[in-house]
């Protein structure tokens, strides 16, 4: 167990596992959501930080902002409180509701272009038939 824990990963690595870029962890750890041990110029990330580059992707997924994703990584921090749970649980129950009403709109949207397009069929249907109208009268000829 000694060797998992003490496992380190460098950014290519992480880059390649996450399909990220280098920039985007570079700006996670600006931001503070990561904290890459340094050795020279080269980045060494711990197995927390990978844990932690898996939340905050798994949380960029879901739309929270950068600022949530900080709240969220603060409750796997520390010993956090009833409080703090109850917080997170209400965040996640907004992005639910959330997410439903975009559901929605998008359903409603669906609906919208699918019955457009009937009615650009039929017209296409009524236009071919006007087309072919003379076509039959030349050949009736």
């Amino acid at each position: 167990m000694q060797g998992t824990m003490s496992r380190t990963f460098t950014i290519r690595q992480l880059t390649k596992e996450f399909s990220v870029t280098a920039r985007t962890l570079r700006f996670y750890e600006d931001e503070g959501l990561i904290a890459p041990e340094r050795r020279g110029q080269t980045r060494i990330y711990s197995v927390r930080d990978r844990a932690r580059i898996v939340l905050i992707l798994h949380g960029r997924r879901l739309g929270f902002s950068l600022a949530e994703i900080r709240e969220y990584l603060g409750l796997y921090d520390r010993n956090f409180s009833v409080r703090q749970l109850t917080h997170a649980r209400r965040k996640f129950e907004e992005r639910i509701a959330a997410f439903e009403r975009q559901k929605r709109d998008i359903d409603t949207a669906i609906g919208e272009l699918k019955r457009s397009i009937e009615e650009v069929d039929e017209r296409l249907s009524g236009h071919s038939q006007m087309a072919m109208a003379p076509l039959e009268a030349i050949a009736a000829e």
